[in-house]
């Protein structure tokens, strides 16, 4: 909750992964409200473009029904090389998903934005380089079965059981879970958020 001297803090997402983060070094939204933009990719947009510029759009979405507060979003883009793989929406998502990761380096891009009273705005982007070990069959299988890459960016969430796949990580833990918890704070209290 924002101090008396610090502005309000809308968080700009649906995901409850992003506000147990928040939670997690003391940060609670005044709000939470999704965010509604379209997160297709342009045509030749890079991974990297891509989660930079959702991130203050979904903020700029919000910021002119909260103009005294803080807007907070950020997107996570999973890639391989230039591939940009699906927020998966299905059992067959999920699987061809862990397929192409199978084995492989692969990157997370999770930009943050923040909206700011004045129309004031700063983000930040954070890079991750993965690697996964070579999945078999029966560990795909019960991944899918799991229900756990639903919804998430890749088909995967690290904080779960495909944690266990990951053998090397370089890079922000939390920005692959949903928010770089670093910068986002270096963010909020740069534009004058008190409250943690």
């Amino acid at each position: 909750m924002a101090s008396p001297h610090s502005p309000r803090l809308v968080l700009a997402s649906a995901s409850p992964r992003r506000l147990d983060l928040l939670n997690q070094i003391g940060v609670t939204p005044d709000l939470v409200m999704a965010s509604n933009v379209d997160e297709a990719p342009r045509s030749g947009e890079t991974p990297r473009a891509l989660a930079e510029r959702l991130a203050r759009e979904k903020a700029a979405a919000l910021a002119p029904a909260h103009p005294d507060a803080l807007v907070l979003a950020a997107d996570t883009v999973v890639a391989v090389g230039r591939r940009i793989l699906p927020k998966a929406e299905d059992d067959a998502e999920v699987r061809a998903c862990l397929r192409l990761l199978s084995g492989r380096s692969h990157r997370v891009y999770t930009g943050v934005a923040v909206a700011a009273p004045g129309e004031r705005h700063a983000s930040r982007l954070v890079e991750t380089r993965l690697r996964f070990k070579r999945l078999d069959a029966f560990e795909i299988d019960a991944y899918v079965a799991s229900r756990e890459g639903l919804g998430k960016a890749g088909g995967y969430g690290i904080q779960g059981r495909a944690g266990a796949f990951v053998t090397s990580l370089q890079g922000s833990y939390p920005a692959v879970v949903g928010l770089p918890l670093y910068e986002t704070l270096n963010l909020l209290r740069g534009l004058g958020y008190q409250g943690a």
